[in-house]
């Protein structure tokens, strides 16, 4: 892993809103094929990031690298040609209500290939089948759990076979089975398809059990704390925010 080529590289990102700063100066690299957590408390700029990094949001300063191209600066074909060899995942799984799962899968195939729709249909079971859904594939949104949907919303961000997958918050309002299960799903999906993940988490039992490198943002000091492997962190960091967050401490005035 530590040979592996970076397929992100974030140069001294920093955004605001106004007068209002949310983080400056991030900088870091996601290698090919790794799990790669961006973690923190709630409101310091974890999904704020995210949607910087797949051309949602521009930077106030610096700039994202994801595949070479920065993707908020692209426009007509060819940042619809970048954005599909990405996938996002979103915290609420983000269906369609009136399509059933393989619908919703399929719907990526239509819009970005030329496949006809019994290829689009097949390809679109074989997702699901990948998270473990392929005999849901009729069934609707709401017809399905919280945790279900997480792992649709995942069958549809891999329906293009995308190089790096963004999920944000998949552990987000799960029980403790189900996200484990959900851990084990992305470690597997990981080790079988060699996808990169960058996974936006507080959820300390996640990054704890997926991740192979972190940073941590922290919105009292308005970026970036520390970066490193989950556990050395965990266990050897000399800053008390990072120490207090794997420890689950309340910081002392």
């Amino acid at each position: 892993m530590a040979e592996a080529a970076s397929i992100i590289q974030a140069e001294g990102i920093g955004i605001r809103f106004g007068s209002r700063s949310i983080f400056n100066d991030v900088s870091f690299e996601v290698r090919r094929g790794e799990i790669f957590v961006i973690l923190g408390g709630s409101g310091c700029g974890k999904s704020t990031l995210l949607k910087i990094l797949i051309g949602l949001l521009p930077p106030t300063s610096g700039r994202a690298l994801v595949l070479g191209e920065e993707l908020a600066r692209l426009r007509g074909q060819k940042r619809r040609d970048a954005l599909a060899r990405i996938g996002v995942m979103w915290q609420q799984g983000a269906l369609l209500g009136s399509l059933n799962l393989m619908q919703n899968v399929a719907l990526p195939m239509e819009q970005h290939t030329q496949l006809p729709p019994a290829a689009r249909d097949a390809l679109a079971r074989a997702k699901l089948g990948l998270v473990g859904l392929g005999d849901a594939a009729t069934r609707l949104p709401a017809e399905i759990s919280g945790g279900m949907l997480k792992r649709a919303g995942i069958a549809r961000a891999m329906a293009l076979d995308p190089e790096i997958l963004f999920l944000d918050e998949p552990s987000a309002g799960l029980d403790p089975i189900t996200s484990a299960g959900l851990d084990a799903l992305i470690m597997t999906l990981s080790r079988e398809t060699g996808t990169t993940f960058v996974v936006v988490t507080h959820e300390l039992q996640s990054i704890l059990a997926i991740g192979d490198r972190c940073i941590m943002l922290d919105k009292e000091a308005g970026g970036m704390i520390a970066t490193g492997k989950p556990k050395e962190l965990r266990d050897h960091s000399d800053n008390p925010t990072v120490r207090a967050f794997f420890r689950r401490e309340v910081m002392r005035a």
